[in-house]
């Protein structure tokens, strides 16, 4: 069992994440994943606008890899998970699973890798010791 723990949120598909076979667009997990790390990033205290501007950093998205098991429709009511993968020196990975709400099966699986980056110079730096801190209890520590 796991030792660390997860953040979820509750997201509907709605009419705009849906093609004209109303079964989800893949773009529109994106969407659904930057929902679950903005609102993890919050419940660790670390809102957006106040940790950027403390912080001095900004953590583009460098690599995205998502694999696509069933098929998410209109109207479904989505549990989008997340936690840290792991922390590197200078970057980190965020891991995501999809399901239906009350649901074992995947619907899709995801992970992000963040750079930590000079708010000036966009020149790489070291991911803040505050960051990894509150970060601590959706740590995963993957190798």
């Amino acid at each position: 069992m796991a030792d660390h723990k997860k953040f979820t949120i509750e997201e509907r598909v709605r009419w705009g994440d849906v093609d004209a076979a109303r079964i989800i667009f893949y773009g529109a997990y994106i969407h659904f994943f930057e929902f679950a790390e903005t609102e993890l990033f919050r419940a660790a205290g670390l809102h957006y606008g106040t940790m950027f501007d403390e912080l001095k950093i900004w953590l583009p998205r460098v690599h995205l890899e998502c694999d696509f098991r069933r098929a998410a429709r209109l109207d479904d009511l989505l549990e989008v998970s997340v936690y840290v993968g792991r922390f590197g020196t200078k970057s980190m990975k965020l891991n995501f699973a999809v399901r239906r709400k009350g649901e074992e099966d995947l619907i899709a699986t995801a992970h992000f890798v963040l750079a930590a980056v000079n708010q000036d110079t966009f020149e790489t730096v070291l991911i803040p010791n505050e960051l990894r801190e509150r970060l601590a209890p959706y740590n995963a520590n993957e190798k």
